[in-house]
């Protein structure tokens, strides 16, 4: 009886051990399996900056209505009277101060009236102003502002060559942010060689190189200091006529376009300018049918050829070459659809409701307007305008 008994009690040890090694086992399989799990469980990905600040651009559009989107698409000349009430009305994306804007005004002046309508927009504003220097002077005409007016770039660099230009780039930076100005409608990257021409006066060389380098510079030293600039006129201006007096055609091939006038612009754009604005000459070579500020073919070569992704904008709308072509309403709907972000107007009372339409009719897609108003709220984002 004992030897069964001890027989059984040694059997069951054993069952009770082999039971054991089989836990140990699974045990150890099991922190095999979970130390395995965790070494191939994905870390967490670290999103960069520029993808923080990319995605509160999307929320922002998305809690956006199709009114407020649309406002944002239109750079408007700064009216005479209720210029905060126009803000609120169309949510406008900007203003274009001229010079009876500061005639006479004090600073203080200016810069009240400019932050007032900066309070009055629930997205803060581009405020411009072509400010090239010579012949365009808008701010520095203001005595209050600026001892003289700024010399034009060919004279500025004909008295103190490139160190020159660099300090003038600089100063207009300075003068213009001091006044809650932050975009100047500069510099021009037309080539002119002939004296006579319309453009002469305003351009810094008839040189493409020396155009480049100017063009360089002057985008460089703005964006150090959170100015924004725009790159005008695309595609060049050349010697052509004035288009603010009427159409004008420009009759030149499109090779000596690529070698000679898309040089400053393809060099601002490597530079960092975040606006190009188009002419509203027609360029035969291009397209003979519309101006350019109306042609979907020059706007793809900015996108295409110079693989600019910025904010594309029109020459101011009511000017001669445009209203001889088409209607004021018509431009701005036609304006947008050729692919132009911004809108240069002075006609903000017929052109938005026009543009507003268009899109609430589906005949300009809502996804064409969010990609616009996307560049334009980015460039506000790199400005410091928005967070």
């Amino acid at each position: 009886m004992k030897k069964i008994f001890s027989a059984i009690a040694l059997l069951a040890v054993s069952i009770m051990c082999v039971a054991c090694n089989s836990d140990n086992s699974s045990f150890s399989e099991n922190s095999a399996n979970t130390s395995q799990y965790q070494n191939s469980t994905v870390q967490p990905t670290t999103i960069s900056e520029e993808e923080k600040a990319d995605k509160r651009i999307d929320n922002l559009i998305s809690s956006m209505t199709v009114e407020e989107k649309v406002g944002q698409l239109f750079f408007v000349r700064y009216p005479d009277a209720d210029a905060e009430e126009q803000v609120s009305e169309y949510n406008l994306g900007g203003y274009i101060l001229f010079g009876k804007d500061f005639d006479e005004k004090t600073r203080e002046e200016i810069t009240e009236n400019i932050s007032s309508c900066q309070k009055s927009a629930e997205i803060p504003l581009l405020i411009g102003v072509d400010e090239e220097g010579g012949t365009v002077v808008r701010v520095s005409s203001n005595e209050n502002l600026r001892e003289a007016p700024f010399l034009s770039p060919r004279d500025t660099f004909a008295n103190g060559g490139w160190n020159a230009i660099e300090e003038d780039a600089s100063e207009k930076a300075d003068l213009l942010l001091s006044l809650g100005i932050n975009v100047n409608l500069a510099p021009v990257c037309d080539v002119t060689s002939d004296y006579n021409a319309f453009m002469y006066d305003r351009s810094f060389s008839g040189d493409a190189d020396e155009v480049s380098e100017f063009v360089k510079k002057v985008v460089e030293i703005s964006g150090q200091k959170k100015l924004g600039t725009v790159l005008k006129h695309f595609p060049g201006y050349g010697n052509n006529e004035d288009t603010h007096t009427g159409i004008v055609y420009d009759n030149r091939d499109f090779q000596s376009l690529e070698e000679t006038d898309f040089k400053p612009f393809t060099v601002g754009i490597e530079s960092g300018a975040d606006c190009v604005l188009v002419s509203h000459n027609i360029v035969n070579s291009i397209d003979s049918e519309y101006p350019a500020s109306l042609s979907e073919e020059a706007h793809n070569i900015l996108h295409n050829q110079l693989r600019f992704d910025g904010v594309i904008m029109t020459d101011d709308l009511s000017m001669g070459a445009i209203t001889d072509y088409t209607g004021t309403e018509n431009a701005a709907v036609l304006a947008i659809k050729s692919g132009n972000d911004l809108l240069c107007c002075s006609d903000v009372e017929e052109q938005y409701p026009a543009v507003l339409s268009s899109v609430q009719s589906g005949d300009t897609p809502i996804e064409q307007i969010n990609n616009s108003v996307k560049r334009i709220l980015k460039w506000k984002q790199k400005l410091g305008l928005i967070e």
